[in-house]
């Protein structure tokens, strides 16, 4: 479960520290007082886009950390290990995400982490709802998602969706070959053009490099001989030169040798330096005799350089792009001119990759046609709990002309929530208040299948009120059975039902204004609920202990 959660500087949120338990965490307050802050700080643990806008005024960053103890551990410890990072140790699982003004951190467990892994680790953390997500039950891909977590095919699934994917880039690659096949007689001449224009020219890798160097001496060539001329004058032995001085310094040197010879180690550096300076004279000398100055190689250098720049014009930017272009090039043309050949195998691997995604699609579909009447049967009950006492509810999986993605079928919920109203899909027949207690009798019957640790309901009890929204309470009080189940709300009756009950108000001093969240009990909780109930008046009060007397028992 959720055991902690920290927010600083999000928004109204300056500082909170929520320890929370398990079971039903409801969460009220009034309108505006700072609950969606709580929503968007689990969604940004669950690495949705950040926006520094989020950043409390005044502050300079925000952040985010919530603390998960966790029973079993093995899914998660594989994704830190594709991710390169170490399994948990122990049970807590620490996600921190920073949000600065141009930078966004997050963290696990203290080593840094990318935002799409935070994405991941989510989806097997937490399953968040709001007043809107019940329209994801419109969507049919959804909705065979929801048909194979209750049959537990979620693996068949995945591996029905691999071999489709192999087949569909056999049938890509074989029409691919089959238009080239129609294609001109010209495309062909234009790939042995390029090859043979790239033939021609002999590339080497690492050629321009060389060449490029080799030119700038051949162009410098007089330049190179003139400035060498003037280092061996400065440094010759003739009148004025430097190495001239140092000959005359040096037999002075050595006839104070002669009259004080402890000064010959403090001398030792000057016959070092004159001596580096005789081979640089030396060294200079031999290069200048090594420059040649051959027009005709300066212009060999140029042509070669130009061939070269006009191929990265048409190929490339590289000589090893160029030879790569050269390489595709003649695989190109190498299948265009044996495409009979193989379209022939690529036909066969089309025929074998489809028999294969008819052998699994089949079996794939038996397993949904038996789990089918079964998963609407148990959605039936939870919807006559919550209200529904003669609705109708149907899982119709209707066979697609060719195989698809997710499998032969495709699936619709069909639903009639009143009696002698015809069967219709759900997305054409249900109100929001009507979808947010399918959705809700979708989640129940999917509970005991759905392995996801915390669920979060975020007003998803909007459009619903009196015995329906009891009804509601209830339903996410049985789910929190084997979930942890975190509502936010504004009905009374649901939040009676909570197993620990907090408050969110908002704060006013002369600057500031700041939300802040407090757990409340026995007085403090009847207050609460009395003021959802409409004030405090007496009978607000009286109803309010009613409820918790009804949730008790």
């Amino acid at each position: 479960m959720l055991s902690l959660l920290k927010i600083q500087n999000l928004a109204l949120v300056e500082d909170l520290a929520w320890e929370l338990g398990p079971g039903l965490v409801g969460v009220t307050g009034e309108t505006g007082a700072g609950k969606s802050i709580i929503v968007g700080a689990l969604k940004l643990i669950l690495g949705e886009r950040a926006d520094k806008g989020l950043i409390r005024t005044g502050t300079e960053s925000c952040s985010v950390e919530a603390v998960f103890d966790l029973k079993k551990t093995d899914t998660v410890d594989s994704i830190l290990t594709e991710s390169g990072l170490d399994p948990l140790d122990g049970e807590s699982l620490i996600i921190r995400r920073v949000i600065g003004a141009s930078t966004n951190k997050q963290f696990v467990n203290g080593s840094p982490v990318t935002s799409a892994m935070l994405k991941e680790l989510g989806a097997y953390l937490v399953d968040l709802h709001g007043p809107h997500d019940h329209q994801s039950l419109n969507s049919r891909e959804r909705q065979l998602e929801m048909l194979d977590g209750y049959a537990g095919l979620d693996n068949a699934s995945e591996a029905y969706r691999a071999a489709h994917q192999i087949w569909r880039k056999a049938v890509g690659e074989y029409e691919e070959l089959a238009t080239s096949e129609r294609a001109s007689e010209q495309e062909m001449d234009m790939l042995r053009f390029q090859i043979n224009d790239i033939d021609a020219a002999g590339l080497r890798e690492g050629e321009e490099e060389q060449i490029e160097s080799r030119h700038r001496i051949a162009a410098n060539g007089s330049r190179l001989v003139e400035l060498c001329g003037q280092v061996e004058e400065r440094l010759g032995e003739g009148e004025g030169g430097v190495l001239a001085g140092m000959r005359d310094v040096s037999r002075l040197l050595h006839d104070l040798e002669k009259l004080d010879p402890k000064l010959a180690e403090s001398f030792q550096g000057f016959q070092s330096a004159y001596i580096e300076l005789q081979d640089l004279e030396g060294s200079v000398r031999e290069y200048a005799e090594e420059i040649e100055i051959q027009p005709e190689e300066l212009e060999r250098l140029e042509e070669r350089i130009h061939i070269i720049q006009l191929l990265k014009r048409k190929y490339g930017s590289s000589i090893t792009a160029i030879l790569k272009f050269k390489e595709e090039a003649e695989e190109k043309l190498g299948r265009m001119e044996n495409r009979g050949e193989a379209l022939e195998k690529l036909d066969e691997a089309v025929k074998a990759s489809r028999k294969q995604v008819d052998k699994m699609g089949h079996d794939l579909s038996a397993q949904r046609k038996l789990a089918a009447p079964r998963l609407a049967k148990d959605i039936a009950v939870h919807l006559a709990d919550l209200g529904f006492k003669r609705a109708v509810f149907e899982v119709s999986l209707t066979l697609r002309p060719e195989p698809a993605r997710d499998g032969l079928e495709e699936v619709d919920f069909l639903f009639a929530p009143n009696p002698g109203e015809p069967l219709k899909p759900l997305r054409l027949t249900a109100s929001s208040g009507e979808m947010s207690r399918v959705l809700l009798a979708v989640k129940s019957a999917l509970a005991r299948e759905d392995s996801i640790p915390l669920m979060v309901f975020d007003e998803i009890d909007a459009n619903v009120g009196g015995n329906i929204a009891e009804a509601v309470g209830r339903k996410m009080a049985a789910l929190s059975g084997q979930h942890q189940v975190i509502a936010i709300t504004h009905m009374p009756q649901l939040a009676s039902l909570a197993q620990s009950h907090f408050v969110v108000t908002k704060e006013f001093d002369e600057h500031r204004t700041r939300s802040t969240l407090r757990e409340v009990a026995g007085p403090a909780r009847v207050e609460e609920l009395a003021r959802m109930l409409g004030g405090k008046a007496e009978s607000a009060r009286i109803h309010a202990e009613s409820l918790l007397a009804g949730a008790a028992k």
